[in-house]
């Protein structure tokens, strides 16, 4: 039997307006090669001038993991040879990283796993090949974009456990608002350092790098296939030869990994200062600004359930996505009681989304949904006429929730005077059923309320049926 040993790299992508060393736009989608200048096409002469919001981000997430953040840090010149590299260099961190050190903590059966953080730094992006048929096109507006590398310690065991680590890491990037993280955009982009060893070994053996993963399925079935392929390897005798320090592609299409190059080491890069960029020294009123961080998933949770009383599944699915978190307070703010508006949010608007629609694109917005509930509250209309009310602005957003109401003719009947006759009617027919409730059949009343709502095609208020009912039966 093996153990996994597992340690990930992740590539963010930082939301900054500008790019990390030159004003050129991060915008994704433009043409190729348009949103570059100067300094990010590498031209002789141009300098490269630190972005100050990116500095600002990656100290806010260094505060997020409870991490040391080095107010003096340097920039380090990374030297290799590709295509999209225009520099033959990359900029980034080495010595002194902006970020070290740090955790977060995953579910792992039921009870909470410490993940460490070795380090976090700054540095640009490449560009990017694009491949077509027998030849290569490079587009580099992407680079020069900010990226924060997060290198974790090698505490990972398994596939699913790193899963959990990444969607843990996506979730403090999407709250703290410093990164889209996008997996389909290249923004949240991961490198797995797998290596196997026999239970009860603690060295470490030859690890191998699995590059550019970037969605949460591939990563684990790249990291299962890896495990399997260096398994057998191991037990066939052919560990030494078959698994040694390289980059490995994952296969999409036929889900295995394949030898890229062999795995650089530190010394091959050539690190050495960044002469064109001073050490980063950062002030205390900048390091005070950047440290006041928004309140993360697990801090929602925890108060969602203090104060609102939500059971703890809902409050983890109504932070389940920055998107899901703002519909819901959008809806608190509007005076909608927290545990209508968590069904409503949860299983009835969610259920409808198909096709694609998310929350962040659902054809009813918060404040149209918000409308919709304060229906049912002020007793204008029941749980179930609001539903197919729903059902109606989810194909006619644009209308009036009161016009729709009006339309479908949904409105509840409040008016005492025809609740009463009704009652009366039904009393005076059930004479038995009656003495049977005053009996003590208490079962009764039930029936009572279903012939009333019955008799008024469901337009009856239940509310006034209820009390009404009771005064009669004494």
């Amino acid at each position: 039997m093996f153990e996994v040993i597992i340690g990930l790299e992740v590539h963010t992508q930082l939301n900054t307006k500008t790019k990390i060393f030159c004003s050129c736009a991060t915008s994704f989608g433009e043409e190729a090669n348009t949103n570059v200048c100067p300094t990010c096409l590498a031209l002789p002469g141009a300098l490269p001038v630190l972005n100050k919001e990116a500095v600002k981000k990656a100290i806010s997430f260094g505060t997020a993991v409870n991490a040391k953040i080095n107010k003096k840090s340097v920039f380090n010149r990374k030297n290799y040879f590709y295509p999209d590299l225009p520099k033959a260099y990359q900029i980034s961190q080495f010595e002194v990283p902006i970020v070290e050190g740090g955790e977060l903590f995953i579910d792992v059966d039921g009870k909470q796993k410490r993940i460490g953080i070795t380090r976090a730094h700054l540095e640009e992006d490449a560009g990017k090949n694009i491949h077509e048929g027998n030849g290569s096109l490079v587009d580099l507006n992407r680079a020069g974009t900010p990226l924060l590398e997060i290198v974790s310690e090698p505490d990972l065991r398994s596939s699913d456990e790193a899963v959990a680590y990444l969607k843990k890491l996506h979730s403090i990037l999407r709250f703290l608002n410093i990164s889209d993280a996008n997996m389909q955009e290249g923004s949240f982009r991961c490198d797995a350092n797998v290596s196997i060893r026999p239970k009860g070994d603690t060295k470490l053996y030859t690890r191998v790098e699995i590059k550019n993963l970037n969605s949460f399925r591939f990563i684990q079935k790249a990291i299962d296939y890896e495990v399997e392929r260096q398994s057998i390897a191991w037990e066939d005798g052919k560990y030494d030869d078959e698994v040694y320090q390289e980059t490995r592609l994952f296969d999409t299409v036929n889900l295995v990994t394949r030898s890229m190059r062999g795995k650089e080491d530190s010394a091959e890069y050539r690190y050495f200062p960044d002469p064109d960029l001073l050490p980063v020294e950062i002030c205390d009123e900048m390091y005070n600004e950047a440290i006041k961080i928004p309140e993360l998933a697990e801090q929602k949770i925890a108060r969602y359930q203090k104060e609102f009383g939500i059971k703890q599944a809902d409050a983890e699915n109504l932070v389940s996505s920055v998107e899901m978190v703002k519909f819901f307070e959008e809806l608190i703010d509007a005076k909608i009681s927290p545990k209508l508006a968590t069904t409503w949010l949860l299983v009835e608007l969610n259920g409808r989304l198909k096709n694609g629609v998310t929350i962040e694109t659902s054809p009813v917005g918060s404040a149209k949904l918000a409308q919709l509930l304060a229906r049912i509250e002020d007793g204008t209309i029941s749980g179930k006429a609001a539903k197919d009310v729903l059902d109606h602005l989810m194909q006619n957003p644009s209308e009036n929730v009161d016009d729709i109401i009006k339309h479908l003719g949904l409105k509840q009947v409040s008016d005492d005077g025809a609740i009463v006759a009704i009652i009366e009617q039904i009393l005076a027919t059930n004479a038995d059923k009656v003495a049977e409730y005053k009996a003590g059949k208490e079962k009764m009343f039930g029936f009572f309320v279903g012939q009333a709502m019955k008799e008024g095609k469901g337009a009856f208020n239940p509310v006034k049926v209820n009390e009404i009912l009771k005064q009669k039966l004494g």
